[in-house]
């Protein structure tokens, strides 16, 4: 079978990834709940109902498509019943950025590797631009002291609630994996995962292009991507996302504690669920990878990584690793995008470095 399924069919990554595995020669099939609201995007393309993950589950065994995208959060659920749906058959693709989904799926390497498949996690901007960078910086070098990574995503947002699958992905992501309690920062110290301060470590990064943004630490899927992209013993992971008010920070943990308890999580994603966006154009021109990277030898070297709009090179990149995979490119096992198919991934789907060694 050469079929590409993308699942979660009528959302918006989904279809800015069956734009871009059309440009590339593809027919994909899409995947969602609702015949009519599938038939309404699909402008030509097949599709496949099936009402829960479970159903979807059980139509990836039994049609067993080449390359399964999934592109439905919160991914901490999704992820695992999907993962065991494609083996031994199946290829697979996600768009996590929370460190829980992302580590879990990179714990499944070794069972993708038995059975000859490749499981991709992270083809998002966040993931992908920040590791990019990270590669990119540690080619030919020795394995750095530490690393940071920021993110900066220049995003065009459509009008419509936040929904379910978004809102349980914020917060059922924070973190879930070890070094600390549930609902707490993280960052790398001495090659382990320990707690951190949600929204710390803030700088004020000057772009190449001139403008200004303030990035904070959060425990994202770039930060565990940076740390085996590099082998650093000290990572951290920074956004431009991350609540920048001093008054916000001083909060953020007693808030975030709460969330340990169930009926307030349980209310606070069903809250943000329901918040409503405004469309709104996109905040800047160009979205930005940044990682500085310090040496034992005390060099330096900074890179930026400058990509479009974050959303439509979330579209981009896993086309791209899809086309790859297609092609016979993947390897048997579980990757980041850049730790598989290297820095030029970036500039395949339109990334500019800008490298400073200092």
């Amino acid at each position: 079978m050469t079929d590409v399924w993308i699942l979660g069919g009528t959302g918006r990554s989904a279809r800015a990834i069956a734009a871009e595995l059309r440009h590339r020669g593809v027919r994909p099939v899409l995947v969602g709940r609702d015949a009519g609201r599938l038939a309404a995007v699909a402008d030509g393309l097949p599709t496949v109902v099936a009402g829960s993950i479970g159903e979807t589950a059980a139509a990836i065994r039994r049609d067993r498509p080449a390359v399964v995208v999934n592109t439905i959060g919160p991914f901490t659920d999704t992820a695992a019943p999907l993962l065991d749906a494609c083996l031994p058959s199946s290829d697979y693709l996600d768009l996590a950025n929370d460190l829980a989904a992302v580590s879990a799926t990179l714990g499944r390497g070794d069972s993708f590797a038995a059975s000859g498949r490749t499981a991709v996690t992270g083809a998002g901007f966040g993931v992908t631009a920040t590791e990019s960078v990270v590669v990119k910086l540690c080619e030919g070098r020795p394995v750095p002291r530490r690393v940071r990574v920021d993110m900066v995503p220049s995003l065009a947002v459509e009008a419509g609630a936040v929904g379910d699958a978004l809102a349980g992905t914020i917060v059922e992501g924070l973190p879930g994996v070890e070094g600390g309690s549930r609902f707490q920062g993280r960052r790398y110290r001495d090659g382990r995962l320990v707690p951190g301060k949600l929204a710390g470590d803030p700088i004020r990064l000057v772009l190449p292009d001139g403008s200004t943004v303030t990035t904070a630490s959060m425990p994202l899927g770039e930060l565990m991507a940076a740390q085996r992209a590099s082998g650093a013993a000290d990572v951290v992971s920074a956004s431009s996302e991350a609540p920048s008010s001093p008054v916000v920070r001083a909060i953020l943990p007693a808030a975030t504690a709460l969330l340990n308890l169930g009926p307030i999580r349980a209310f606070a994603r069903r809250r943000l669920a329901a918040v409503q966006f405004k469309a709104a154009p996109k905040p800047r021109e160009h979205s930005w990878g940044h990682a500085v990277i310090d040496f034992a030898d005390g060099t330096t070297r900074e890179g930026w990584l400058r990509v479009g709009e974050a959303q439509a090179w979330t579209g981009a990149v896993p086309a791209e690793v899809v086309r790859r995979l297609l092609d016979g490119q993947g390897k048997p096992g579980a990757y980041t995008p850049a730790a598989l198919f290297g820095p030029g991934l970036a500039e395949s789907c339109g990334g500019e470095y800008q490298i400073v060694d200092a």
